[in-house]
């Protein structure tokens, strides 16, 4: 993986981070250019953008049926265990990336 490879990579982590105090916004930046650079992107950087946009897409779903939730008080739990969720798959990532290998679990839609 070469540098700049690697900042982008790191651009797009940072994005999705922020985006948990932007409403959103800046992660959803983040999704996109993760969606734009995954087909060209050789091993293990697709590898990362597909994990970035996942991120993104699995946890707009867990923020929605935590919206829903909220009305039976259960979706404030669920917000906050989204939150955590999010923090510790783009903490993981990062650390991946820093290591030059792929993302663990690449699949899950857990941890």
């Amino acid at each position: 993986m070469n540098e700049h490879s690697r900042q982008m990579l790191r651009v797009v982590y940072a994005l999705l981070l922020i985006g948990l105090l932007t409403g959103g916004l800046t992660a959803l930046v983040g999704a996109v250019i993760a969606h734009l650079n995954a087909p060209e992107a050789g091993e293990p950087e697709r590898s990362h953008y597909r994990f970035q946009y996942r991120t993104f897409w699995i946890g707009l779903l867990y923020y929605l049926i935590a919206g829903v939730t909220t009305l039976a008080l259960i979706g404030w739990l669920l917000l906050v265990i989204i939150v955590i969720w999010w923090l510790v798959r783009c903490v993981r990532g990062l650390r991946d990336v820093g290591r030059d290998r792929p993302p663990a679990n690449l699949t899950t839609w857990g941890f």
